[in-house]
């Protein structure tokens, strides 16, 4: 079986309000590193051809998109952190660059996240490419890799809607809805 590997770049600020760790709790940033194992759900015999399950660029073009133009130098909040009804009531031009997460915005949750939102967009550009593997390096010596259905993972929530991650546009937040 073939295997797609893509890796993006990207900053970010976030703050763990749910932390009991202060330096956590306080914003910070840090430059991170998205690795996306793709693997193609139609596997076909290479053709003699062109040889190629699907063009690189029409495989990651929307997810590189979605990586420069949103995730970038977004500030990731927990969707129960007060800072954001701060963004409301004081810089709400600045809200459509906030990533607002269930729950503290870690690593982990970010995988499930993410591994989501690639999924949603490889779907619906009509691909039979799929998100297997991410990774996520917060720091050069701190990875996080998530392997299985990241909605086995994530907080249940009560919305009926669907959320951003499960949606194929580029947005990081619900709020702007």
């Amino acid at each position: 079986m073939f295997e797609m590997v893509f890796t993006r770049r990207f900053s970010m600020g976030h703050r763990l309000i749910h932390d009991t760790n202060d330096v956590c709790s306080t914003p910070h940033g840090h430059n991170e590193e998205v690795i996306v194992y793709l693997i193609d759900e139609n596997a076909q015999v290479l053709d003699g051809s062109h040889n190629m399950v699907l063009p690189f660029s029409k495989a990651k073009t929307a997810w590189h998109r979605f990586i420069d133009g949103s995730v970038d130098h977004a500030f990731q909040l927990s969707e129960d952190d007060p800072l954001l009804d701060w963004f409301k009531a004081n810089e709400p031009q600045r809200i459509s660059h906030l990533m607002i997460t269930p729950g503290d915005p870690t690593t982990e949750l970010l995988a499930c996240l993410l591994m989501s939102k690639v999924n949603a967009i490889l779907k619906d550009e009509q691909t039979t490419l799929r998100c297997h593997r991410i990774e996520i390096k917060e720091t050069p010596t701190n990875t996080v890799c998530f392997t299985g259905n990241p909605f086995d993972f994530l907080p249940k929530g009560n919305n009926a809607q669907q959320r951003w991650w499960e949606r194929p546009d580029m947005s990081i937040s619900d709020v702007c809805l």
